[in-house]
C-alpha cells in the first residue's frame, strides 16, 4: 500500500507538499536527537537552540495538516487514507521532538556528562541502534523499502526489552545501588529512548501496514 501512496504523494498539489514537509520534520528531529545526545554527554552550551527548532517541527506538522484539508476540500476525488496516514506520522514524528527536549532538560540537570556507570555499555548500545533506526528512516519512506522498515520495527523490540531489563535492574537495586542521582538519571534517560524508538517503530509500520495497523505489529508477524 505504501508504495502507491509514495507514487501519488510525489504527484503535484498540496499532497505532495505535505509529504515534502513530513520528510523534512523526520530529518529535523534526526539532527535534534543528535544534538540532544550531544549535550547530554558532555560540558558545553548545546550548539542550537532546541526549543525554536521544536517549534519549527510543530509549524511544520500544522502545515501537513492544512495541506492535507486543503487537498480533502479541492480535490476532485480526494484521497481520504492518504491523508489519515501522513497525519498519523506526523504526529509520531511531533513527539519525537518533545522527548528529544526531555532529553536536553536532562542534561541540564545533571552536574557535568551523562555517566551511567556500570550500565554505560548498555546505554551505548541502545544509542548506537537509535542512529541505525534514525538513518534508515527516511530510506525506508523514500524508497517503500520494506526490509529496511521491517529493520527498524525489530530494532525497537530489542532496545524495549533491553530498556524494560535495566528499569527493572535499576528499581530492583541490582544496578547503581547507593547511587541515587545516577540511578534517576540513567532510568529517565533509558525511558525518553525507549519513546523515542517506539515513535520511530510507529513512523516505520506505515510502510509495511495498512492505515488501521499503524504503530502495530504487522499481521502474520510475531515481532
Amino acid at each position: 500500500m505504501w508504495k502507491k501512496i509514495v507514487t501519488l504523494f510525489r504527484s503535484q498539489g498540496p499532497l505532495r507538499e505535505a509529504y515534502d514537509e513530513a520528510i523534512l520534520m523526520l530529518q529535523a528531529s534526526h539532527d535534534m536527537f543528535d544534538h540532544a545526545v550531544k549535550q547530554l554527554h558532555s560540558d558545553g552550551a548545546l550548539e542550537t537552540d532546541i526549543y525554536k527548532r521544536d517549534k519549527r517541527l510543530n509549524k511544520y506538522e500544522r502545515s501537513v495538516r492544512r495541506k492535507i484539508v486543503t487537498h480533502l476540500s479541492v480535490s476532485a476525488k480526494p484521497d481520504i487514507n492518504l491523508g489519515l496516514v501522513l497525519t498519523a506520522i506526523v504526529i509520531d514524528i511531533e513527539r519525537i521532538g518533545d522527548y528529544t527536549k526531555n532529553i536536553v532538560e536532562l542534561a541540564g540537570a545533571v552536574p557535568g556528562p551523562f555517566d551511567g556507570l556500570e550500565l554505560h555499555d548498555e546505554v551505548a548500545e541502545i544509542e548506537k541502534n537509535m542512529v541505525r533506526m534514525f538513518d534508515d528512516s527516511v530510506p525506508a519512506l523514500e524508497g517503500s523499502d520494506e526490509v529496511r522498515a521491517r529493520g527498524i520495527i525489530g530494532s525497537h523490540a530489542i532496545i524495549a526489552s533491553k530498556v524494560d531489563e535495566n528499569l527493572r535492574a535499576l528499581c530492583a537495586g541490582e544496578a547503581l545501588s547507593g547511587r541515587s542521582g545516577h540511578a534517576v538519571t540513567v532510568a529517565m534517560y533509558l525511558r525518553y529512548l525507549k519513546r523515542v524508538s517506539a515513535h520511530l517503530k510507529n513512523v516505520a509500520t506505515s510502510v509495511v501496514n495498512p492505515y488501521h495497523r499503524i504503530g502495530f505489529r504487522e499481521k502474520g508477524r510475531r515481532a
